[in-house]
Formats: structure tokens, sequence, C-alpha cells
């Protein structure tokens, strides 16, 4: 029997996204969690097949187009985090929030230019119903040396 895609992934085909599976978790915790109809996911970062497609701080590293491509990429992560643990990822209702760190230089201030490209992301998978609040904050220092972390909680339908 042959699996139809969801419309989000259709989207995603369609944009050249392909989802990666869920990474074994590097530590004591679970990559998302179901509560009622909310799922809640862990942080995640920037990785490609394990190794982070960036590394270092956002404004001395990285400029940031290169911190949005990693909030890209770390918003593909999560979708495929979503997708194993949900199954289709047409039974998210809407993203509800989105709190997000950037690995930030001294001085550097613009961390919601960087986070747009995960957001931009979740409307370009989801539509209006990826549209979400969300918090981008400076963080001096993120695990694995990564330029951005960050974690969702969707509804589900």
């Amino acid at each position: 029997m042959q699996q139809t895609q969801s419309q989000v992934e259709k989207r995603l085909s369609e944009a050249g996204i392909t989802l990666p599976k869920t990474p074994k978790p590097v530590a004591a915790y679970v990559p998302a969690k179901t509560v009622g109809k909310l799922v809640y996911t862990s942080g995640n970062d920037c990785r490609i097949d394990g190794i982070l497609k960036y590394t270092g701080k956002v404004g001395k590293d990285l400029n940031v187009e290169q911190g949005y491509d990693a909030a890209r990429q770390v918003a593909i992560n999560l979708l495929g985090v979503l997708k194993d643990h949900i199954g289709d990822l047409d039974k998210v209702k809407q993203v509800v929030k989105m709190l997000a760190f950037v690995n930030s230089a001294d001085g550097f201030t613009e961390q919601p230019f960087v986070i747009n490209g995960a957001s931009d992301l979740l409307e370009l998978a989801f539509e209006d119903a990826g549209k979400h609040a969300r918090s981008a904050i400076s963080a001096n220092e993120l695990p694995f040396d990564t330029p951005v972390e960050i974690e969702l909680i969707v509804e589900l339908k």
C-alpha cells in the first residue's frame, strides 16, 4: 500500500526540502512529548546527518544570513522530529510558540532577523497555521557551539 504524501510535506518537497529522521538524544531527554493536544519539542540545532552545518557566534563567526540559514535548518530538523513523533504533519493544527536562542557575539542584537529563518520555513510548511508567537533570545554560549537552538510547541487537530 502506497502512503500518500501530506500536504505539508508536499509544500516542503516542492521547495527542495526532505525531512530528516530524528537523531538519538545526546542526553537524558525525549525529542518530543505530547500533553493533551500540544506537542512540545526539545531544543534542536542545525545538524545535517549528525554534523553541525555551522558553528560559532552570530555577529563574529557567522553573519546574519548564515544565522538565518542555520535557523532554517533547525526548523527543518524540528519538522523531522514532529513527523517522527506524530506520523503525519497534516495533524498539526497550528504552530503555537517558538523559543529560540542565538549564540551571539558581544554587542550582537539582530536575533529576530536570524530566527526569521525558522519562522519563514514554518510558514512555508504550514501556511497561516505556521504563524506563531516567539522569543528570540541572545545566548553567550550554546551546546556544541551551535549558532542556534530552537524548540517548538504545536497544537494538534
